[in-house]
């Protein structure tokens, strides 16, 4: 695992933007094209607003979220309404938005060049969450789809969300966490027995882990 702290959270918004460019920009000039995954929620927000402030050819870039509230996209607690006053308010309004309910087209996007990922002190990453009903499915290396619905334990909503496979299988994944909350939970992942206790566990174990990004 890869560490990366910065003193304040602005800072580590920062150097996590610029790293995630980096990829999407190698991307672009090697394919022609770039996917990313991005998270909701209220830790991403300085970084979305960081990372679409660059100038890369967003043209050829598709974003979807890592997860959804099944809501209406103007809704408070919509990811998209999240992105549109972050991510899409700068130069990568000109990205491609691709919803999680378009398997077909998420695809053609897999593997995904970039994701960045928050996690609750829970531990759950994207919508999977320890005790969801359909979590065994999404969690499997076997799951044939990239996105399910399911329920997690006291969230009103059901929500869609990307699962194991297309999580595990970008090719730059990322974690972005704040406070000593989400860093005590973050140490207490590596006593738990697996992913179905800890979903986390699926970007930090084996051979090539996420980077997490850390600030205070």
């Amino acid at each position: 695992m890869r560490l990366v702290e910065a003193a304040s959270r602005d800072a580590l918004a920062r150097l996590l933007a610029d790293d995630i460019a980096a990829v999407l920009d190698a991307a672009i000039q090697g394919s022609g094209r770039a996917a990313l995954a991005v998270p909701g929620g209220v830790t991403p927000a300085a970084f979305l607003v960081a990372l679409g402030g660059h100038a890369l050819d967003w043209a050829a870039v598709a974003v979807m979220p890592t997860d959804e509230r099944c809501v209406a996209s103007d809704h408070p607690r919509s990811n998209r309404r999240l992105f549109d006053e972050t991510l899409f308010a700068g130069p990568a309004r000109a990205a491609r938005y691709v919803e999680l309910e378009d398997e077909q087209t998420l695809s053609t996007l897999l593997p995904l060049d970039a994701c960045v990922l928050g996690m609750g002190e829970d531990l759950h990453i994207a919508s999977l969450f320890p005790g969801a009903d359909r979590l065994d499915e999404a969690i499997s290396a076997e799951c044939s789809v990239p996105a399910l619905r399911l329920f997690a334990p006291g969230v009103p909503e059901e929500r869609i969300t990307l699962t194991a496979p297309a999580l595990t299988g970008a090719g730059r994944r990322c974690m972005l966490i704040h406070g000593a909350g989400k860093r005590a939970a973050f140490d207490r992942a590596w006593a738990a027995s697996g992913p179905c206790d800890a979903p986390v566990r699926l970007i930090l174990d084996g051979p090539d882990p996420a980077r997490v990004y850390w600030a205070p």
